[in-house]
């Protein structure tokens, strides 16, 4: 089940206000032109703000996320029509045949159970063409990023047009072995609201991830650095080999 934040009406609607700077999507941009993909599928799609950047430039984008909510707001922005949106996740995709699939952000993380996340390397492998490519990001677990989810750090203010002012920050709640659990509030100034969103990532071991992708019948082409957190990120590029038809 999606986050709150995803699948909240309300917080669903402020997601994209609250993180305007997406410049962490320009790696994947390249990497679409870099695999010449023409046909994308981005597993997590959220409000839709890759996708529609891809579909800008005449790809044929799938965008898949389980959180309705955060769908409906992909699906009420311009040019929305371009991209075909399933609420849902890779465990259950109808037969597509993709250039490049994706899991941006914290997608891959956020698939904290290893069945599902098994499942999910299993979709977005008979997703893909033969030949076709994985990308995806995961925090370095020896950089221990969750020291720094504190309120002191994380608080803001932001101006939304039509909303107000929202004060929003962000608080560790538990670190369980790979199992790292935060709490996004929201207040709401216009009326006093308060909403909070629990979220657990999964912090995988390179080597971890790595072997599960052979497992499931990838070859891992590339482990790369993320440009916007230099060190602190796994980029991983996996590929479904020629011939393959599992």
């Amino acid at each position: 089940m999606a986050d709150e934040c995803f699948r909240h009406p309300r917080l669903a609607a402020i997601y994209d206000p609250l993180d305007p700077d997406r410049s962490d999507l320009d790696a994947y941009v390249r990497m679409t032109e870099e695999f010449g993909a023409r046909r994308m599928l981005d597993i997590g799609c959220g409000t839709g703000v890759f996708a529609l950047l891809l579909a800008d430039r005449g790809i044929e984008v799938v965008g898949v996320d389980p959180a309705g909510a955060s769908i409906e707001v992909a699906r009420s922005k311009p040019g929305s029509e371009r991209v075909r949106w399933i609420c849902g996740d890779a465990t259950a995709l109808p037969p597509l045949r993709v250039d490049l699939a994706t899991m941006t952000a914290n997608v891959a993380q956020a698939i904290t159970d290893p069945q599902a996340w098994q499942q999910t390397l299993r979709g977005a492998h008979q997703a893909l063409r033969p030949g076709g490519h994985l990308v995806f990001e995961t925090r370095d677990p020896a950089r221990r990023a969750w020291e720094e989810w504190k309120p002191e750090t994380s608080y803001s203010v932001t101006e939304i047009p039509g909303v107000g002012a929202v004060e929003s920050w962000v608080q560790l709640i538990e670190v369980r072995g790979q199992l790292v659990t935060f709490r996004c509030t929201y207040a709401f100034a216009a009326d006093g609201q308060v909403l909070t969103s629990d979220s657990t990532l999964r912090f995988r071991e390179r080597h971890e991830v790595e072997a599960e992708l052979v497992a499931h019948g990838y070859v891992v082409e590339d482990v790369r650095d993320a440009p916007d957190r230099p060190g602190r990120e796994f980029v991983f590029l996996a590929r479904r080999p020629r011939g393959s038809q599992v």
